[in-house]
C-alpha cells in the first residue's frame, strides 16, 4: 500500500498554483510546505491531500521522463470538473473525460499533462 508519492517539478511556484486549482475538485488541498532549510537543503516541497499530505511536489528541475499518476474520483462529475479545473489551470489535454471500455466496462477518466509533462489523471471505477 502507498503512503505518499512525489516528483520534482521545474517551476515550484508556477506547479503548486497547477495542482492546487487542479486537484482542488477532488477534495485535495495544499495541507503542508517544508523548506530547503527544513529538508538539509533538498529544496522546497508541498504536500497536498484530502486528511493528509500523499501527493508531494518538490524543487529539483523535472524527472528524467515524465509520470503518472491517477487520482481517485468519486463520481464521473469529479472527473469532468477535474479536467476543467485542470485545464482552466494552464493543462494541456491529453485525453477528454470518457469512458475507457478496454480498461474495464465503468473507467471512467481523463487526462492533462501537468506544466512539466506529467500525465495527471483523474478516475472514477463506478458506474453512471
Amino acid at each position: 500500500m502507498l503512503d505518499h508519492v512525489g516528483f520534482p517539478v521545474s517551476d515550484f511556484a508556477r506547479s503548486k498554483a497547477f495542482y492546487a486549482a487542479a486537484l482542488a475538485p477532488l477534495g485535495y488541498v495544499l495541507m503542508m510546505e517544508i523548506s530547503a532549510a527544513q529538508t538539509g537543503g533538498h529544496g522546497d516541497h508541498a504536500g497536498f491531500g484530502d486528511g493528509r499530505p500523499d501527493f508531494w511536489i518538490g524543487t529539483g528541475g523535472t524527472a528524467a521522463t515524465a509520470t503518472h499518476i491517477a487520482f481517485q474520483a468519486k463520481d464521473r462529475a469529479t472527473v469532468d470538473a477535474f479536467y476543467r479545473a485542470a485545464i482552466a489551470a494552464g493543462g494541456r489535454d491529453n485525453g477528454a473525460p470518457g469512458l475507457r471500455p478496454h480498461y474495464h466496462a465503468h473507467y471512467y477518466g481523463a487526462f492533462v499533462r501537468d506544466p512539466d509533462g506529467n500525465n495527471v489523471e483523474a478516475v472514477c471505477h463506478m458506474p453512471a
